[in-house]
């Protein structure tokens, strides 16, 4: 009856008040009404709106982006809501990640309790392949997705599996989505090899995330029109600085240096030179390069493989800087103080002439009173001069209120056969900071510049933390005896700086650095100049790595065409018009790339403890939840131990102060203690490790544990 009441054409929603006097129901017969009505929500065949009112559920139901987990349950973003919407396991009707759904909302949000809601109906599949591991039966077989978030299984017809093998890894189309009771078919169209092959491991994540890595044969043939060298007719009209002491100081395995330094000092001003590779004279806006580096966004820097932006004849050829060859620059010249301001800075074209090739290793290694090789002592001056300025920046950067987070990042070493053979934390150098620091510089004076000239630009921007979520954390933080200091339901980030300087060496320095870490915004990338909140910058903007990043190569366009007066209002209008679409895809590929190597990171993690199960480590809490806790090693490497392996006692988690307490014991469990740990499994298909409880007690000689685990000789021994 109320179905066929709602489906009434002339029937308007009503709330549960109005549908008792319409329907004539007694008070003590309401609840039974109640009851019928939460029944059909929770079988979405009606809908409940924001003010309660009851309906057909499409009157109610909100357009979004569905993401899941690998527990089942999922979420849908929706653009005009701050907070996703919580989808239960048996409210996703089948829903794939990615997928654009209608969700009818089921209950609201209460407390600390999320907004829950049901599918009712997909709009539109993102998802076109999938990649995974073939399991060959008599007469069909089925791919087993990696993604770990897809929770079904694909189905394959006999004779649309390309006689792929039993545990091979393939990428598969997708056919038919199938529903809720049927699974979705796919036909086998690339068999990446078997799975133990080398290399085929990281391929399937390189696959699975979609990330393009050969280039089409016309963007190659392209190339041809290119020259190796920069020629005389090319430097006319760009300022000469082949004659300046200049370096560049990357990484070791650097093949693509798009960034240089020159620095002199004299009558208390230091002359600061960041000179970036001129990519855009070579790729020409709409060209198959253009068009090829914008679909791609950025460069890929893998665990075993580089995926560049640009094909290698450019990256590592004529756009790399690199030394005893004549290079086209895009050059910031900067005057600077000794207090650290700058006094005077200009943008131009340039030619350069890199005079050595640093690493990072070799600087540092020279700053920290290493004699310098013979080729280099020419040079130790420049780099205890750039020291100099890098500490003079670093400390009026803090001054201001820039936030430095810092979280250890991983070191993978592989094999010939892509095998790690050791992970180590990555140790970040007086190089590495010098250079960050006239980076971030650059980016600062160019984003500054011309926002004062009012054109259309590419801004990094990182936006004010939502108030709801300062609010959280300030409660989170009174569990520690911290306060925080909002004013206007607003926060400076120097008061988050002076936080993150009370809380180091603290036990709770890294749950409180993690917390805050996700009360933030992501950084992305805009058209409109909203300042850079982690760093405490009005103007920011990303212009140092054209090679490996499309921002960048936008910017130069912008630059380029400003300083040679062809910067027409056409021309204007026409940037207007395209820098919200780059911009928004450029933020999209980025956070695509980051996923594709935090996955990889996490898989060679995986298989490199996978060959250290029952070996003993020292590690630090690193996270607490329900069901166990994390524990990171020094080597970075993160495992849970779960809560049910905790024999000792029955451990009930306290949510308030993120620890797990012994009910009868009251021993404790919470971010930042140290532990010893026991490795007993690890997990390459779902990249998770497991470890136990080392308890020194136990008769390790006999290979036996309280919990049973029978280890290793080498263990033992």
């Amino acid at each position: 009856m109320l179905l066929e009441l709602m489906y009434d054409k002339n029937y308007r929603p009503m709330k549960f008040r109005e549908l008792c006097v319409l329907l004539d129901v007694s008070k003590a017969r309401r609840y039974e009404l109640e009851t019928a009505l939460n029944q059909l929500v929770d079988e979405g065949k009606i809908g409940i709106s924001t003010h309660g009112k009851y309906g057909k559920p499409e009157l109610f139901t909100l357009k979004g982006s569905f993401s899941s987990t690998s527990r089942g349950f999922g979420f849908v973003t929706v653009e005009e809501k701050d907070n996703d919407i919580f989808i239960a396991p048996d409210n996703t009707l089948g829903a794939l990640p990615g997928d654009v759904v209608l969700v009818s909302v089921i209950s609201h949000a209460n407390g600390s309790r999320r907004e829950e809601g049901r599918i009712v109906r997909i709009l539109e599949h993102t998802l076109t392949s999938v990649v995974g591991t073939f399991q060959k039966n008599k007469n069909f077989g089925f791919v087993l997705p990696d993604n770990q978030r897809i929770l079904r299984d694909f189905f394959v017809e006999k004779g649309k599996d390309m006689d792929a093998q039993n545990g091979d890894k393939v990428v598969a189309t997708i056919l038919d989505y199938g529903n809720e009771h049927k699974n979705p078919q796919v036909e086998v169209t690339e068999i990446l090899g078997a799975k133990n092959e080398p290399g085929t491991d990281v391929l399937s994540i390189v696959r699975s995330y979609g990330i393009p890595e050969e280039f089409p044969q016309e963007v190659l043939d392209s190339l041809d029109s290119i020259p190796e060298e920069v020629t005389e007719a090319e430097k006319i009209g760009r300022r000469d600085m082949r004659d300046f002491h200049t370096v560049t100081i990357d990484g070791e395995d650097a093949r693509d240096l798009d960034d240089a330094i020159s620095l002199t000092f004299e009558n208390g001003i230091y002359h600061l030179g960041v000179h970036i590779a001129d990519v855009t004279h070579y790729v020409k806006e709409g060209s198959l390069l253009d068009e090829e580096a914008k679909n791609r966004g950025t460069s890929v820097y893998l665990a075993d493989r580089v995926i560049p932006m640009l094909p290698r004849k450019l990256s590592n050829g004529i756009c790399s800087l690199n030394a005893g060859t004549d290079r086209l620059a895009l050059s910031c010249l900067m005057d600077i103080d000794e207090e650290g301001t700058i006094v005077n800075h200009e943008i131009c074209e340039t030619v350069i002439c890199v005079d050595r090739r640093m690493t990072y290793t070799m600087v540092a290694d020279i700053l920290d009173g290493a004699e310098a090789p013979e080729e280099y002592k020419d040079f130790v001056d420049d780099f205890k001069l750039m020291k100099q300025l890098s500490d003079l920046l670093r400390k009026k950067r803090s001054g201001r209120g820039a936030i430095d987070f810092d979280f250890p990042e991983s070191k993978i070493i592989l094999d010939e056969k892509g095998r790690p053979i050791e992970i180590k934390a990555y140790e970040h150098s007086a190089a590495t900071r010098l250079i960050e620091d006239f980076m971030l510089l650059t980016n600062e004076t160019i984003a500054e510049e011309y926002y004062w000239l009012e054109l259309p630009f590419v801004y990094r921007i990182h936006e004010t933390p939502d108030e709801e979520k300062l609010r959280t954390f300030a409660t989170f933080l009174n569990n520690f005896g911290y306060s925080l200091h909002l004013t206007n339901h607003t926060i400076h980030p120097k008061e988050l700086q002076k936080l993150l300087s009370r809380i180091e060496g603290s036990e709770a320095e890294g749950l409180i650095s993690r917390i805050l870490l996700r009360s933030m915004k992501q950084a992305k990338y805009s058209p409109e100049n909203l300042g850079h909140f982690g760093l405490s910058a009005k103007y920011y903007c990303h212009f140092t790595s054209p090679i490996r990043r499309y921002p960048d190569l936008q910017i130069h366009r912008i630059i380029k065409e400003q300083l040679h007066g062809t910067l027409s209002k056409s021309r204007q209008e026409h940037y207007e018009h395209i820098l919200p679409s780059v911009c928004d895809s450029s933020s999209k590929l980025e956070r695509r790339a980051d996923e594709a190597e935090r996955e990889t990171d996490k898989l060679k993690k995986a298989q490199y403890m996978r060959r250290h199960i029952g070996d003993i480590y020292e590690g630090v809490i690193s996270g607490v939840t329900a069901y166990g806790f994390y524990v990171e090693l020094t080597n970075t490497v993160e495992g849970l131990v779960r809560a049910a392996n905790l024999d000792d006692d029955y451990y009930i988690y306290d949510q308030e102060h993120y620890q797990l307490v012994g009910e009868m014991t009251g021993r404790t469990f919470s971010i930042g203690q140290s532990v010893s740990v026991v490795v007993v499994d690890a997990d390459t298909l779902t990249k998770q490790i497991e470890f136990l409880l080392y308890y020194p007690e136990e008769d390790w000689s006999k290979g036996e544990t309280r919990h049973g685990k029978r280890k290793s000789k080498t263990h033992r021994k």
